[in-house]
């Protein structure tokens, strides 16, 4: 049986597919924002193509946004830097301590915040135990280690990816 804790409010392509018009309908104003497979590949030391005028265009709109990975902070800290957010290292989720000072460091209400990340059983839960809306994104390319593909085997029992439903 589907647990309502599995499951995203909305499910985009990417994060680049979050726009002002999006933003608007849904009334958010603020974003907790995975960074491994969300803002660029796990591992890797740079954003993906188009990350950087993706943040740039949430600023002009006035939108907060601050980094909750459970990564280290030897592994945040550098690309949050390149990309000029603020961080949470070690977030612990599926666990809310980290979505939940993100908010309150941010002051804008659960109401008008989303989370945004690539997978269910970390950034969906965590925000869905918070009660914060989420955001479930395709990661920019498919990670090719058998505990990724592993991971998303297993997502895929609790969430059906069916793409005709990608927004």
């Amino acid at each position: 049986m589907k647990t309502m804790i599995f499951k995203p409010t909305y499910w985009l392509k990417s994060v680049l597919a979050i726009d002002e018009e999006f933003l608007k309908m849904n009334r958010v104003r603020a974003l907790v924002l995975d960074m491994d497979n969300t803002l660029s590949m796990h591992g890797d030391p740079a954003a993906e193509d188009g990350v950087a005028e993706w943040l740039d265009k949430m600023r002009s709109l006035g939108i907060n946004m601050r980094v909750v990975s459970n990564n280290t902070k030897k592994r945040v800290a550098p690309l949050a830097a390149k990309l000029g957010l603020p961080f949470t290292a070690n977030g612990a989720k599926p666990l809310t301590f980290g979505v939940n000072r993100a908010v309150r460091e941010m002051g804008v209400p659960k109401s008008e915040t989303l989370v945004v990340g690539d997978q269910i059983f970390t950034d969906v839960m965590a925000g869905n135990l918070a009660g914060i809306r989420t955001v479930l994104v395709e990661p920019f390319r498919l990670e090719k280690t058998w505990t990724f593909r592993l991971k998303r085997k297993v997502e895929s029992l609790v969430f059906h990816r069916n793409y005709d439903d990608l927004l």
